[in-house]
């Protein structure tokens, strides 16, 4: 699942600019997870059906624009001891543990392209490489960056960044926290593909889920009985957390341009350009159903950030079953219930996520659909009735007769 920099990338970015051809990260992510052995470290291959669950169709479109990746990243130890003080006021002490598990976060994302597959791709390979690379001393010069787009952004201040544009501040010497780190990587994403053609005119949204155990020693995530969850987040894919009682809790909200947040921000900043279209939908500047997203380069200046929405919990792994992280192939017809729902009982991730995409289609939808199934240390321990049952039989029999139920049935 680990795609390397470089010659990989799509035709659509063959004839890279010259900041992207000077990208080089330092490779320290990994496709396996060590694990704590009495002898020493063990190797979990993330790539395997039992470990981490994928289905991706194409729907009825043309190309397949939803991309996804999972790795496990080596981050700086200091910062994630200041995220957890910073988030949730818990002292963890790195020094306790083998430098290898103490740096170790398992990195999933879920990208839903847009226009064209060009950024969407561009983030299945780069974005975790990105995010394990990126540095505080970036910031100053993707703050010059931000500004000269004019627009929305001549009146950006830095957000959770704020504090690092001046390197020479007391703040600027504390390290970054996994917030930071996210949104600078995010950003970064968008000035590599600033002079990219194909950016201007597509772009993807994302759900990046981020797992650390705290287990002394650190247990894979699917046995953890302590996790730190962090999610960063930009448009209308989904990240969906169940429980072992069988609670769906929707980790995202979508940031389409008449949502509170997104609402509020905008006007703020940009005044009122809001537009419905023939299908009763709103759309900013009368185009876009996401005001956040990765490229969509030409909408930067009228307030289309690629700044994420980030949400910290802790997770108490036994009570907690699976996180399914869906482009909106599947969400645009399935609730958060169905989908956690459409888990229960599965033998394994994959044939979960098979299950909650196999459904969309079956709904109705035509859009690229991609579901991911992480499970963890409840998974399989599911209680109680299952919710919506009756609610998806019903909707499965008023499918029936659609020409795609047909085909599929047959």
């Amino acid at each position: 699942m680990v795609l390397r920099l470089s010659s990989s990338l799509q035709p659509s970015l063959s004839r890279k600019p010259q900041r992207i051809q000077a990208l080089k990260h330092v490779v320290r992510y990994h496709d396996y997870l060590r694990f704590a052995t009495p002898g020493g470290t063990g190797r979990i291959p993330l790539n395997n059906p039992n470990v981490i669950g994928v289905e991706s169709i194409r729907g009825e479109r043309g190309h397949l624009e939803d991309f996804y990746s999972f790795v496990s990243l080596s981050l700086d130890p200091e910062e994630l001891r200041h995220s957890l003080k910073k988030a949730h006021n818990r002292d963890w002490d790195p020094s306790a543990l083998p430098e290898s598990l103490a740096r170790q976060v398992l990195f999933v994302g879920v990208y839903d392209g847009h226009g064209g597959s060009t950024v969407s791709q561009f983030l299945r390979q780069e974005l975790h490489g990105l995010f394990e690379n990126v540095d505080k001393s970036q910031i100053p010069e993707l703050k010059a960056w931000a500004q000269e787009i004019g627009g929305y952004f001549k009146r950006w201040r830095g957000g959770v960044l704020t504090p690092w544009i001046r390197p020479n501040s007391p703040e600027a010497k504390e390290p970054l926290d996994l917030e930071a780190r996210a949104t600078l990587a995010f950003f970064e994403v968008d000035r590599l593909l600033y002079h990219e053609k194909e950016a201007k005119e597509c772009g993807a949204t994302a759900s990046v889920v981020l797992l650390q155990s705290l287990d002394n020693p650190p247990a894979p995530f699917f046995a953890s009985r302590q996790l730190a969850l962090t999610v960063a987040h930009v448009g209308d894919t989904r990240v969906i957390l169940c429980t072992t009682d069988g609670q769906a809790a929707p980790l995202t909200e979508n940031h389409h341009a008449d949502a509170r947040v997104e609402a509020a921000r905008l006007r703020k900043m940009m005044g009122s350009s809001l537009f419905t279209d023939s299908f009763g939908e709103t759309r900013w500047m009368g185009v876009l159903a996401n005001t956040r997203s990765l490229g969509d380069l030409k909408f930067k200046a009228f307030g289309v950030t690629s700044e994420p929405q980030v949400n910290y919990m802790l997770l108490d792994g036994p009570a907690c079953s699976h996180i399914t992280l869906c482009s909106d192939g599947v969400s645009s017809v399935l609730s958060d219930p169905e989908i956690a729902d459409l888990a229960r009982g599965a033998p394994t991730p994959r044939a979960a996520a098979q299950r909650i995409v196999a459904f969309a289609e079956d709904m109705g939808s035509e859009d690229n659909a991609t579901a991911i199934v992480v499970p963890l240390n409840g998974w399989g321990n599911i209680q109680g009735e299952d919710r919506t049952r009756e609610l998806r039989e019903y909707r499965r029999k008023q499918m029936e007769g659609n020409e795609r139920q047909k085909d599929r049935w047959m």
